[in-house]
């Protein structure tokens, strides 16, 4: 069977790139690396507000609730 090599996924022009170490303690050691476009800060900005909102409604109407 012939091994296949993915091609590296064109880069977009206004694209975010970020690489980090983590090192925790002697012996583990993490690598990573992400990427992301302005669109995708936007969804994600986005999708924490609504997730904000959707706890801090039931945070209130558990309060409520208990009375």
């Amino acid at each position: 069977m012939p091994v296949v090599q993915e091609e590296p996924s064109p880069s977009h022009p206004e694209e975010i790139k970020s690489v980090f170490d983590l090192r925790v303690g002697k012996h583990i050691t993490l690598q990573g690396s992400a990427r992301i476009t302005p669109a995708g800060v936007i969804c994600t900005g986005i999708a924490v507000a609504a997730m904000t909102l959707a706890l801090g409604y039931l945070a209130s109407s558990t309060s409520r609730r208990r009375r």
